[in-house]
């Protein structure tokens, strides 16, 4: 089948799942108010972080009664201060779809030697929720951006439970709806659905694991940029934007900027609703064609941001090898950037769908998607 070349091209063509694209109105210049060369401890420092934390508390719908703060080292940062800080008062269950939820089951095990209940699934494929035991503590993702599968919600997750849930939400948060009552720690970084840039992560915490981290003492010495108490008591100024550590005030400036498209476009909801969207469009495409599907086994848990394929034509012997050069192809003509599957992950494709990303773009690529594979599977004939 011959394809014909396509002649438009999207007008962005950034579809990598971290770092994303940037929101459709940023300009550079649009970050003048950044107090850059100033002390983030200064007055003006420590109200753009904390004007930070109260805009992602009104978009998120996240409750008062839960802390918010901005920590080092970008969502990874955010779960390994999480796991350090309150893995250990009682048993654990470790929960992963893909390859970031096994790396937090790697450290949980290797390096904390904590004695977890482990539960994997294949890529493609999500642990079922409601058969773990919620009087322990549960380590899991939300969403799997290497896997392209995502909980469909929170049903599954007791209110009376007596372990903590740790979620790294990364690929998440501002894309799907969070049930905060079945939420412990939450964490994500900017650099996911909202575009911003990365090296900072969020870690919000349920009155439930403020008193873990105020009643319980782990065993093993925690870095100075994992403390989040002090004399059995919260740092309260970590969670009104006093940072651990020295935070971009250009990074936070662009996070302000991106909140604030947000709010213009409809807050939470639209975010919600654009990602939908955009997934919507790849789905029907590979609904239409009979050489790529979903990653996902069951559509249910289909991601609406890290939208993962494979290829299921006959013809290909190399998935990998066939997969990068569609990538490459299709980034020489400057009409997707960066769209090879993660490394761990199964040969094929991850068209990033999430809220900064316009569906115009998507549909623009989709025909250049078409062309390339077509083109390359005559390599293989």
């Amino acid at each position: 089948m011959d394809i014909k070349k396509p002649v438009m091209r999207p007008e962005n063509a950034h579809f990598s799942s971290g770092p994303c694209a940037k929101n459709p109105v940023f300009e550079l210049n649009k970050l003048i108010k950044a107090p850059l060369g100033r002390s983030h401890r200064a007055g003006i420092g420590k109200t753009k972080l904390k004007l930070a934390i109260d805009e992602t508390r009104e978009i998120l719908e996240i409750p008062n009664d839960y802390k918010i703060a901005i920590v080092p080292a970008s969502d990874t940062g955010a779960v390994e201060m999480a796991m350090w800080s309150m893995l250990g008062a009682r048993a654990v269950t470790m929960v992963a779809w893909e390859s970031f939820g096994s790396g937090w089951v790697s450290d949980a095990v290797k390096q904390l030697k904590i004695d977890a209940k482990i539960y994997n699934a294949d890529y493609g494929k999500i642990v079922d929720m409601q058969t773990l035991d919620y009087d322990t503590d549960i380590v899991f993702t939300w969403n799997g951006t290497t896997s392209g599968v995502c909980l469909r919600d929170g049903k599954a997750i007791p209110n009376n439970r007596l372990g903590l849930t740790i979620c790294d939400a990364t690929s998440a948060a501002f894309a799907m709806d969070l049930p905060w009552e079945k939420l412990d720690v939450t964490t994500f970084s900017w650099q996911k659905v909202l575009g911003g840039e990365a090296a900072h992560g969020m870690l919000i915490l349920s009155p439930r694991a403020v008193e873990r981290l105020e009643n319980y003492t782990p065993a093993w010495p925690l870095p100075k940029i994992f403390r989040l108490t002090k004399d059995g008591k919260l740092i309260e100024s970590i969670f009104e934007g006093a940072t651990i550590n020295t935070p971009s005030m250009l990074a936070v400036e662009d996070y302000l900027f991106s909140l604030e498209w947000a709010k213009t476009i409809g807050g939470k909801s639209e975010l919600i609703n654009r990602a939908k969207r955009n997934a919507k469009v790849v789905w029907n495409f590979c609904d239409s064609r009979d050489w790529i599907e979903n990653l996902a086994v069951d559509p249910s848990t289909r991601s609406t941001t890290s939208v993962c394929l494979k290829f299921k034509d006959k013809r290909i012997n190399d998935g990998r090898w066939f997969a990068k050069n569609i990538a490459k192809r299709l980034e020489n003509e400057k009409v997707a950037y960066d769209i090879e599957a993660y490394r761990d992950a199964p040969p094929g494709l991850r068209i990033w769908c999430g809220s900064t990303v316009e569906t115009s773009n998507i549909e623009k690529m989709l025909p250049w998607l078409d062309w390339a594979f077509h083109q390359e599977i005559k390599t293989c004939a």
